[in-house]
This record gives structure tokens, C-alpha cells and sequence, in this order.
């Protein structure tokens, strides 16, 4: 039997603002960069770092046409720290001038905030998860709605439970 996977998570910083454009067939797509690093102790004792810079693609797709592409214009801005789930994806094409260009890109199925909110807007959203299949959750506003009929449930530090 043979099996095969391609995918990929990274958690970074945002390197520019998203570009978010609509393509011929009326989708919504947001592009943008997201850099990992990495920091290990050299030979000579000096801490020494390394940035990878990831291009990241992220589709509107679903019957009603909502999506990642959404999720990312509202609350994605450079230097933010997510989590970014998809696989990778090589292309090729040709430029103006008929030279062979390549790209590697990151196809994103699931983005999630890690950082704080900028401002009240997003203070009932700290973390924001979207899925390509046009689904769009927040963690937070989800465990509020569990415990509506009881709203110190979660502050309570006594409890009855023996352990």
C-alpha cells in the first residue's frame, strides 16, 4: 500500500499586510508572507539565527463564496504571530519576457490567531479559526456561549472535585 502526505504547519510573524484580490471566477484570494526563525548556539558559543520567509495562499471557497480569504482581510496585519496549516504547492509559468519562473507556496486550509487583540472589535475573538470549507469559528466566543446559564462557572476556584 502506498500512501502519501503533503502538509505543512508553521507559526510565525506576518511579514506584510494580506493582499486580498478577487480572480475571473469571482473567488476571493489572500496572499501573504509569514517568516519562521529559528536560533541555535554557534561553534564559537554566539547565538545565531535564521528567518525563512513562507508565501502563503489562502482561498474563499464554499456555496456561499466565504472563507479563509475573509477571515484573513479582517483580522490579519503584519506582525502578527499565527498558526497556519495547509500543504505545499509548486508552480511554474512563464514571465513577459518568456523566462520560466518557479514558486513554492503554502495552500492554507486552517489559520489560527495567536497573538492579542488590537482592539475591542476583536476582544470577543483572541483567536480566530477558519477552515477552507468556508466555516469560521472562535474558540472563545464558542466556550462563552457553553456557559451562558452559568456565568462564574469558569472563575470559580473551588470545586468538588476529590483530585
Amino acid at each position: 500500500m502506498s500512501r502519501s502526505l503533503n502538509k505543512v504547519t508553521l507559526i510565525g510573524n506576518v511579514g506584510q499586510d494580506p493582499e486580498i484580490r478577487a480572480v475571473q471566477n469571482g473567488k476571493r484570494v489572500a496572499t501573504f508572507s509569514l517568516a519562521t526563525s529559528r536560533t541555535w548556539k554557534g561553534a564559537n558559543k554566539e547565538t545565531q539565527e535564521k528567518t525563512e520567509w513562507h508565501r502563503c495562499v489562502a482561498w474563499n471557497v464554499g456555496a456561499n463564496n466565504q472563507g479563509l480569504a475573509d477571515i484573513i482581510e479582517q483580522y490579519v496585519k503584519k506582525g502578527d504571530k499565527i498558526f497556519v496549516e495547509g500543504r505545499i504547492e509548486y508552480r511554474q509559468w512563464q514571465d513577459k519576457e518568456n523566462v520560466t519562473r518557479y514558486t513554492t507556496e503554502v495552500q492554507v486550509r486552517e489559520i489560527l490567531l495567536l497573538g492579542t487583540p488590537r482592539d475591542s472589535s476583536v476582544a470577543n475573538h483572541q483567536s480566530v479559526r477558519g477552515r477552507s470549507n468556508g466555516t469560521a469559528t472562535s474558540p472563545s466566543s464558542t466556550a462563552a456561549g457553553e456557559f451562558a446559564d452559568f456565568p462564574d462557572a469558569l472563575q470559580d476556584e473551588d470545586d468538588d472535585l476529590p483530585f
